[in-house]
């Protein structure tokens, strides 16, 4: 089937556009990235259970994102179709007690939105750049807060488009990483039980905590949050301070100045300036200090 024809048939099930040699860049907290062969916008749970379908018994690859803020897209770019998980897939319904929402809806949205409902505990997540889906799969957190210590139901939808709910009992989440991640499917919807707090210490805490994220991340700059897993007891930032790493370069990516744990895109980067960088970053620390960083950004592409 050529390029042409699977678009046209991807877009016989789904209402919102299928784009053809998509630059990932525009789809990328770094703003990195070469085209996706083809990039779907599901709607709904219908429609991403009948794509997904479609693309597991055609065996045709597909990759699924969410915000883009915790990947690095390849300069060649993505082979077969990129599902991406936003809007419109992000409505939410919330009740008493916590929210059901779709996986696309984003993190700061939620933040706020509780605090306006007298519901608090996301109040760390206002800074993070995130979808919902994206942040429960890999447990996302900040200060010393994570999603998945809220979530008490998944909603997913497998590769042949079979519908699955995972109870609480039934996921297992640590740090950076849950047994999410390894199972065969998307996440379509998470339910969140949050406790009752007051809106105005919520939103001020979340003033706070937005006022620190400012003054001690490069937010100027295109970025994926934090390159480096925390290694135990310790923090990959201060390991690569010590290593006198800030504001190391490799072409347009640099490591920020402000936080030794981000790279950031000064203009024009290219993900093999990053993935070097990367590289010359976790030789380098190791050489100093003796630790081995682990990458938390996910590389996908070509």
């Amino acid at each position: 089937m050529s390029e042409t024809s699977l678009r046209d048939k991807l877009q016989s099930m789904l209402g919102e556009p299928v784009l053809q040699q998509a630059s990932m860049r525009k789809f990328t907290t770094w703003k990195i990235g070469g085209p996706a062969d083809l990039l779907a916008f599901p709607g709904d749970e219908e429609e991403l259970a009948a794509l997904l379908r479609f693309l597991w018994e055609n065996e045709i690859p597909r990759v699924v994102v969410g915000n883009g803020s915790n990947i690095l897209v390849g300069d060649k770019g993505i082979r077969g179709v990129v599902i991406k998980m936003g809007e419109p897939y992000a409505a939410c319904e919330w009740h008493e007690g916590g929210v059901s929402a779709l996986a696309g809806a984003m993190l700061p949205a939620l933040a706020h939105e509780a605090a306006a409902r007298g519901l608090s505990g996301l109040e760390f997540a206002a800074g993070i750049p995130g979808s919902l889906g994206g942040a429960v799969r890999m447990n996302a957190g900040a200060y010393g807060s994570t999603v998945g210590q809220y979530v008490t139901k998944v909603v997913m939808v497998e590769y042949n488009g079979t519908r699955r709910e995972l109870e609480a009992g039934e996921l297992e989440f640590a740090y950076r990483e849950s047994n999410l991640a390894a199972m065969p499917g998307v996440i379509s919807g998470v339910e969140l039980a949050l406790p009752l707090g007051d809106p105005q210490e919520s939103r001020a805490k979340i003033g706070e905590l937005l006022h620190l994220r400012g003054v001690k991340q490069p937010l100027e700059y295109p970025s994926c949050g934090s390159v480096f897993r925390n290694p135990q007891n310790d923090h990959a930032g201060r390991l690569i301070e010590i290593a006198g790493l800030r504001g190391m370069q490799v072409g347009g990516a640099m490591v920020s100045r402000k936080h030794g744990n981000f790279i950031i895109n000064l203009g024009g980067a290219k993900a093999a300036d990053v993935s070097a960088l990367i590289k010359e970053v976790q030789r380098r620390v190791k050489e100093v200090t003796g630790v081995e960083l682990a990458p938390e950004v996910k590389m996908i592409g070509e």
